[in-house]
């Protein structure tokens, strides 16, 4: 190691006593459900989007039980922007199963978050930490970078299980939360800072693909009609995206197998 975990902790506490992002509305009344939202639309998803849209989605589904009963539709209306609609899906899913699982209260086990819909280990670890002050071990992109950075400056290919054995020999385990805040925005800073991101020398780095014209794009702006329009017909579709009715149909099978929409009789809707 080119530091020692000391060295790095002061370090990192120190750029976030100066520089932490602490206006950030996710950082503040912090509650599980509150937690489990902003986890969920920060994945995949840039940091000022998620600003903008936070605080109308919790006031429009102020909790596990309201968001577990509300239309698709609706969820979706107020998803409109942030991308990846299936998150959203996945997200009233995963309230459902808090209701019907578990009375309406978040668990607080790592490995039981981990089993809820759209959750996976890392944001299991996030939630575990954010929420409950748990001094558990995850990773994501400004993490990764982080540890990169210090720890692997000269290796090519760095596996996140090496990453992880660090993360837990460093977490502050009187206070999880905010060592992990700072960890984040000490990474976010490098990410502008360095000339060449860290995270390329992750074993497990991969380019965002194009998003303009590929098939993402096209899927957002169906459901966007659909949520406004109502049910429409796969031509009316293509005729008003100027699309390929070909590729609409392609994108709609895909949709309607996710469940976030159904196809009858060449009408498509948004799924109940």
């Amino acid at each position: 190691m080119r530091i020692s975990i000391r060295t790095f902790q002061k370090t990192v506490w120190r750029h976030y006593r100066r520089h932490g992002r602490h206006d950030m509305v996710w950082r503040k009344n912090i509650t599980p459900y509150r937690v489990v939202v902003s986890e969920v639309m920060l994945q995949q998803t840039q940091v000022a989007r998620v600003t903008h849209k936070l605080r109308p989605f919790v006031r429009m589904f102020p909790s596990f039980r309201s968001l577990a009963r509300a239309p698709l539709s609706r969820v979706l209306a107020a998803w409109q922007g942030l991308g990846y609609n299936r998150r959203a899906l996945m997200l009233k899913r995963l309230a459902q199963t808090v209701v019907r699982e578990h009375g309406g209260i978040l668990p607080r086990d790592p490995v039981m978050l981990a089993a809820l819909p759209g959750i996976g280990f890392a944001t299991a670890g996030s939630i575990a930490a954010f929420a409950f002050q748990e001094p558990v071990a995850f990773i994501e992109t400004n993490i990764r970078r982080v540890f990169i950075h210090f720890f692997f400056p000269h290796k090519k290919s760095v596996h996140d299980s090496d990453i992880l054995k660090i993360v837990q020999k460093t977490v502050d385990t009187k206070n999880p939360r905010e060592w992990y805040f700072a960890l984040m925005d000490y990474g976010a800073w490098l990410a502008r800072a360095e000339k060449e991101n860290p995270n390329r020398k992750s074993a497990h780095y991969q380019r965002q693909p194009k998003f303009e014209g590929s098939d993402r794009q096209v899927r957002g702006r169906i459901l966007a009609l659909l949520v406004t329009d109502g049910p429409l017909a796969l031509s009316v579709i293509a005729r008003r995206l100027s699309e390929p009715r070909a590729r609409v149909m392609k994108v709609a099978v895909t949709l309607a197998k996710e469940r976030l929409a159904t196809i009858m009789k060449g009408k498509m809707r948004i799924a109940m």
